[in-house]
């Protein structure tokens, strides 16, 4: 049945206000937003806002899951375009590199929402730790194929989310093209690794 048009508007008003939450979190912070400004953008009414959601941080919770599921969604299509393991891996490394090198590139979104929320038990963070171990469980798998089995990776997996964590946070105050070539080679030099201790 297809949705009638009493329900329409809300769920575009919820799209309206989590589109504009999305892009001034991203590019002016969290913190420094209120919720005035927020329902301002969209054009909406506060009430409007509470009837989506249940306040701001229930707002930061849907703009990271959003996030989220927007990374997963790249990672996804990285892999399923590649056959081998290690072109695997270079595929999410070049995705990351597109979005480094994209307009408006203000860093990692989790990088700067558990900045502003250093309290480990707090729900923003929790969130954006959940995000950060789903990344690295991903990537470790993708190296453990890469080493058939025969290579300890955890470490290789640690390595590689910390330089892209480096290339996230220098990809915003230094040449995007100098910063996304370093991080390749840094991820070459991972796989290189990885492939070598498989073998010995």
């Amino acid at each position: 049945m297809s949705p009638s048009a009493e329900t329409r508007p809300p769920s575009e008003a919820r799209a309206r206000l989590l589109g504009t939450a999305t892009k001034i979190f991203y590019s002016e912070g969290i913190h420094s937003v209120g919720i005035d400004r927020i329902t301002a953008e969209a054009q909406v009414t506060r009430a409007t806002l509470y009837r989506h959601f249940s306040g701001k941080e229930d707002l930061i919770l849907a703009y990271l899951d959003q996030a989220d599921r927007g990374i997963r969604a790249q990672v996804a299509a990285a892999v399923s375009g590649t056959p081998s393991a290690a072109g695997q891996v270079r595929a999410v490394a070049r995705s990351i590199v597109d979005g480094i090198r994209s307009p408006g590139f203000r860093g990692c979104a989790f990088l700067n929402a558990v900045a502003e929320y250093p309290d480990p038990e707090h729900p923003v963070h929790r969130a954006v730790l959940a995000h950060r171990q789903w990344f690295l469980d991903t990537v470790t798998g993708l190296l453990a194929r890469v080493g058939e089995g025969r290579a300890p990776v955890d470490a290789a997996g640690r390595h590689l989310v910390m330089l892209r964590d480096g290339a996230m946070a220098a990809g915003c105050l230094f040449d995007p093209e100098l910063i996304s070539e370093t991080f390749l080679h840094g991820v070459e030099g991972v796989l290189r690794d990885v492939s070598e201790k498989s073998s010995a």
